[in-house]
């Protein structure tokens, strides 16, 4: 076929054709970089709370790989996520290798380095796979929150594997982006590999070949006041829970009018006030003025949340 039986809308395409052909170049895509960067700040800020100990996330480097070449080295020494990514009809993987793995467990119950890293070679126990899998679910957030304003897209944890076989996101000779993501806590640490499939990015190149940063100009301080008062004056929804029972459905359907639910809660338990499915106090509940009221009695620890939700499961 010659260039004149080409017609304008097949011309204006030819340049896409060939970029896709050649694939993505990592200089070419330097939001990229940034994109990554505000993945491992967002790591950072969200497991603060939750760690005994600061953990620190870096990107080590960004590179471009097979998806065979990068988790082959891997086998029975990681454990990694597919996440799917609707908006792409894609898939990515976040991968971590086992000292990752073994320091994450130890800052998040309480060591202070003290004690050599484990150094043996075994299976992972339920308690690290479940820890695993809540962080996941924390790194796709971040992940997603990264890619705001460049991709609308949002990560569901579709599985977890500890097979590095098992991680088929397409051929194992695809072309992918890997960035490494450095973990660094109680003077040891890990990483971490974000593999996403050229397939993915490559309607995203125009937006990433340019990088799009915040105004960095001093804020304004009435803006800023205004801001302020706005937040303090926003009303939010709280919900007071007594006490939880899980049923299952067939005792639902059940249910009779006038029928007594018997919960495990006292007069002196605690209730759990909560907005937006996130615990903010126990509180003594009674009565006041004739209305229920709420004593804040203990603020929750987060960290004590999140380990109490990880040995639930």
């Amino acid at each position: 076929m010659m260039m004149e039986d080409l017609d304008v809308d097949q011309r204006k395409q030819l340049p896409n054709y060939l970029l896709d052909a050649a694939g993505i170049s990592i200089e070419r895509m330097p939001m990229l970089n940034v994109i990554f960067d505000r993945m491992a700040a967002s790591c950072t800020d969200s497991l603060q709370p939750m760690a005994g100990t600061p953990c620190y996330f870096s990107v080590n480097g960004i590179t471009n790989d097979r998806v065979g070449d990068i988790v082959k080295d891997y086998e029975a020494n990681a454990v990694a996520a597919v996440l799917y990514a609707e908006q792409w009809d894609s898939r990515v993987i976040i991968m971590l290798d086992r000292d990752f793995v073994f320091t994450m467990v130890e800052a998040m119950f309480g060591s202070d380095g003290a004690e050599p890293p484990l150094d043996v070679e075994r299976a992972f126990s339920n308690i690290e796979i479940r820890l695993v899998q809540a962080l996941f679910e924390r790194f796709a957030k971040a992940l997603q929150s990264a890619f705001a304003g460049t991709s609308n897209v949002t990560f569901r944890v579709e599985r977890v594997e500890t097979a590095m076989a098992s991680l088929a996101i397409g051929r194992s000779g695809n072309m992918s982006i890997c960035a490494n993501i450095m973990l660094q806590a109680l003077y040891r640490g890990g990483q971490m590999f974000l593999i996403i499939p050229h397939s993915a990015l490559n309607p995203l190149r125009q937006k990433l070949a340019h990088v799009v940063v915040s105004d960095g100009r001093a804020a304004d301080p009435r803006w800023r006041e205004q801001m302020e008062s706005e937040v303090h004056r926003t009303e939010v929804t709280l919900s007071a829970v007594l006490d939880e029972k899980m049923i299952s459905l067939g005792d639902v359907v059940k249910f009779k009018v006038g029928q007594v639910l018997e919960l495990e809660a006292t007069p002196r338990s605690l209730a759990r006030l909560e907005s937006n499915n996130q615990v903010l106090f126990w509180c003594q509940i009674g009565q006041l003025d004739g209305y229920y009221a709420m004593q804040v009695a203990d603020p929750v620890d987060q960290k004590r949340e999140f380990v109490d939700d990880i040995l639930s499961r």
